[in-house]
């Protein structure tokens, strides 16, 4: 593999480089040379207008349904699906058949991961097969390559066995994380309970479903001092317990999907099922509220929440129609079309500086004699979203047919290439 890219800006905080732009000389998956110009016949060249290069995005939830969802997605077309969005290593739900509760299942994703191009990174289950019972063999996993811990779509509900998965990761030092949704409460709603679900006649779930749940993870991470993530926050009032944690201490850090921050729950007016998601789309204060959290710093982390769904649970009416969408190919599109007033370095770190930070991955640099890990793009231009250059195995997208800003040129990862279109 051999790759020269033309008048780039560096973006990475720990590069001599950085805020620089250079011609960078890949050569087998290491950078050979960075200088003002650099003239190879050799290796193919790379050139846009306004070219950004930065160390390899993360995405920290995402659900690739392999093994035993394959129907939906697999790691192969996950993973195509994660390059195409610029992504190097994706976090994927243990949500599988069978659960990621134990390191066989871990190792499973750990290798068939090592053929791909995106480092496909397991998050192994809190509990055994997500039952919310009986803690799951988290320090096996752990030594077998999941990166952090989590119910995933199911997310623990009783309090006292979250404690002892506190307590238990601490000697470890990984990460809880945990969608904020008490499952008592949001059992039988289909969307946001305010004024437009009303309208609309159907049954909402009460933004307390999800502001008793963050309060409660909070005050047992506190108690223990162990780490928590909390992703999927739709709420203002739960940003602002975030946001009390923090100062009070606690080590927590939190997510928010581009799709919280895009949509409000007017736009369910329609009765698209694919505005359907868990947590539900809240009121356009909470989405305006989320929005100031990624300008302020309070957010940490843009997380896709990557989740596929088929034909026939999406084509459906709504109240059958399974939660979720696809995310991973316009997570850039749609913060860089939100936030066109945000600095490309500050996209990054909520694409995946801060992500390396939380939960403690390989720092690579960008500089001689280092490994290529690295996202090129560009925050100029515009593009349509279709469905035909969809890469996912499913088409679940509000965005589709929708013009974002920006463009994904690829990834340079484990001395492999994927380029877009």
């Amino acid at each position: 593999m051999k790759l020269l890219l033309k008048q780039a800006t560096i973006l990475d905080p720990s590069s001599p480089y950085n805020g620089l732009i250079k011609d960078i000389l890949v050569t087998d998956g290491i950078i050979e040379k960075i200088e003002n110009s650099i003239v190879n016949a050799d290796h193919k060249v790379i050139e846009a207008s306004g070219l950004m290069v930065s160390n390899g995005w993360i995405d920290i939830f995402s659900h690739f349904n392999d093994p035993g969802f394959e129907y939906k997605e697999t790691l192969e077309t996950g993973a195509k699906a994660a390059a195409s969005g610029g992504f190097t290593h994706v976090f994927v739900l243990p949500n599988t058949q069978p659960v990621a509760s134990n390191k066989t299942a871990v190792e499973y994703i750990v290798q068939k991961s090592k053929s791909l191009a995106v480092n496909v990174v397991p998050i192994g289950a809190i509990t055994k097969n997500i039952e919310g019972k009986e803690l799951s063999e988290m320090y096996d996993m752990y030594n077998s390559g999941a990166i952090a811990f989590s119910d995933g779509l199911q997310p623990v509900q009783t309090p006292g066995l979250l404690l002892k998965a506190f307590q238990y990761v601490k000697a470890i030092n990984a990460v809880l994380i945990q969608v904020p949704v008490d499952k008592s409460i949001s059992k039988f709603g289909l969307m946001n309970e305010g004024i437009t679900s009303t309208r609309l006649g159907l049954p909402g779930i009460p933004a307390i479903a999800e502001e008793l749940m963050v309060a409660r993870d909070i005050e047992l991470a506190k108690y223990t001092g162990s780490k928590l993530h909390i992703t999927g926050i739709s709420t203002a009032k739960s940003l602002q317990v975030v946001i009390e944690a923090k100062a009070n201490g606690v080590s927590i850090t939190c997510s928010v999907t581009p799709h919280h921050l895009a949509f409000c729950d007017e736009d369910l007016a329609t009765y698209d099922t694919n505005f359907k998601t868990d947590p539900p789309l809240r009121s356009r204060e909470d989405m305006l509220a989320l929005r100031r959290g990624v300008e302020d710093g309070t957010i940490d982390c843009i997380a896709s929440h990557h989740l596929p769904q088929d034909w026939d649970n999406k084509t459906c009416e709504f109240e059958y129609a399974a939660a979720g969408m696809i995310g991973l190919e316009t997570v850039f599109g749609v913060i860089n079309n939100i936030f066109p007033h945000i600095s490309a370095g500050s996209i990054t770190d909520l694409l995946g500086n801060n992500a390396r930070n939380i939960f403690g991955l390989n720092q690579f640099v960008i500089k001689e004699n280092e490994v290529a890990d690295i996202t090129l793009f560009t925050k100029e231009g515009e593009f349509v979203y279709d469905s035909a250059s969809i890469k996912s195995k499913s088409k679940n997208s509000p965005f589709i047919n929708k013009q974002l800003k920006g463009k994904v040129i690829g990834i340079i990862n484990k001395d492999r290439v994927y380029l877009n279109d």
